[in-house]
């Protein structure tokens, strides 16, 4: 474990004598990981450790908010290395003397000094959010505008592996109680098709199974696959085509009766006003690390909504701050109706920040009510 330097400039005297908006006085990181209890594989890399970054923000009233990214190199091409100097050299400095509670002017102050750098800017402003729940009492859902749901439901994803370890693994975790069970692919289409059926098969009637091609195919080869993998059971498909084809997408809504998600192809509200335009999916899958924190993947979910489209609030996945951020965001918004993907504490040997809320791994987890996002940090 390693901790990053503080950066502390001294308040404005206007902000330090009012204690309701005691300025930010400090930033801090931290690396933690944890060991996955097998190597989580997909299309693009694999992973034997999930490792993060804890973000503490503190006020100069003695007040800290607790956030979490983690870059998931195989699947975003960043890097801890460079999600720190990020944090450290541009984005802290930038919000030292910041209101807390204006999370809003802290994005605006994030992105006048940086561009792009989702990643890093969603461990501030998660971290800004159990913050702002802290000092005003609140658990963050109502900070999002409320909860529409007391429990969310999870999803189990079932890295790469032989077909025989994943449909195994797949109707494990369907007997403990997951009813939508997310299996990576993408490598073949042909074998995701023998693995879709032998998923089916292990699985009770009532579960669903999503397929996650990670971008493996290309819209011309896999379209029969893909028709055949429909009638074989597959109820959701998610980013079967590159991020940037847009138009392969589309023609493949077109032509399959399944429901299409997409994921890697949205990393901002721009992306997702132009998927919406197009057509290009029935599903946006909202990663709060991918789109820059709790701010943006709001911005975007409303945009979901005004479209008629389903949200999925995905993970990387992330360790226990990060995942209670995605349980809030879930479960605040109404059109999160596809069953979110929070395992990324069940995926780990040993969940290092918030393991009384995630000990369980049944399907559905309760949403904290405490004040902030509710982890042991």
């Amino acid at each position: 474990m390693s901790v990053a330097r503080v950066t502390e400039p001294v308040p404005t005297a206007e902000a330090a004598t009012n204690p309701a908006t005691a300025p930010i006085t400090a930033i801090r990181t931290r690396v933690v990981s944890a060991r996955y209890r097998r190597p989580f594989k997909i299309s693009s890399g694999i992973s034997t450790d999930l490792v993060s970054l804890v973000v503490e923000i503190e006020t100069a009233d003695g007040t800290v908010g607790v956030g979490e990214t983690s870059p998931m190199t195989a699947y975003t091409g960043e890097t801890l290395a460079g999600v720190t100097a990020a944090i450290e050299e541009h984005l802290a400095p930038a919000l030292i003397g910041h209101d807390p509670l204006d999370r809003a002017g802290a994005h605006l102050q994030m992105d006048a000094v940086l561009r792009g750098q989702h990643v890093a800017k969603a461990g501030l402003d998660i971290a800004l959010y159990d913050l702002a729940g802290r000092l005003s009492g609140w658990p963050v859902h109502t900070l999002l505008g409320g909860k529409v749901r007391d429990r969310v439901q999870t999803a189990w994803v079932v890295g790469l592996g032989t077909l025989d370890e994943m449909a195994a693994e797949a109707a494990e975790y369907a007997d403990r109680g997951f009813r939508h069970l997310k299996v990576k692919g993408g490598k073949d289409p042909a074998q995701d098709l023998e693995l879709v059926r032998a998923v089916r098969a292990a699985l009770p009637a009532d579960a669903e199974i999503c397929l996650d091609a990670n971008e493996g195919y290309d819209a011309t080869t896999a379209l029969p696959m893909l028709t055949k993998m429909t009638e074989a059971g597959l109820s959701l498909l998610e980013q079967p085509l590159p991020r940037w084809d847009l138009a392969g997408l589309v023609r493949l809504r077109e032509r399959l009766d399944v429901r299409l998600m997409v994921d890697e192809s949205m990393h901002s509200l721009q992306d997702a006003l132009e998927i919406v335009r197009r057509g290009a999916a029935d599903v946006l899958n909202i990663k709060i690390l991918k789109v820059g924190g709790l701010h943006r993947a709001l911005q975007i979910a409303n945009v979901a909504e005004a479209a008629g489209l389903a949200v999925k609030i995905g993970s990387m996945p992330e360790l226990g701050v990060a995942t209670l951020a995605a349980v809030h965001l879930a479960a605040a918004v109404p059109g999160a109706t596809v069953p979110a993907d929070l395992v990324g504490p069940m995926l780990v040997t040993e969940e290092p920040l918030a393991p009384s809320v995630f000990g369980e791994a049944n399907g559905w987890v309760d949403v904290p009510t405490r004040p902030g996002l509710g982890h042991d940090v």
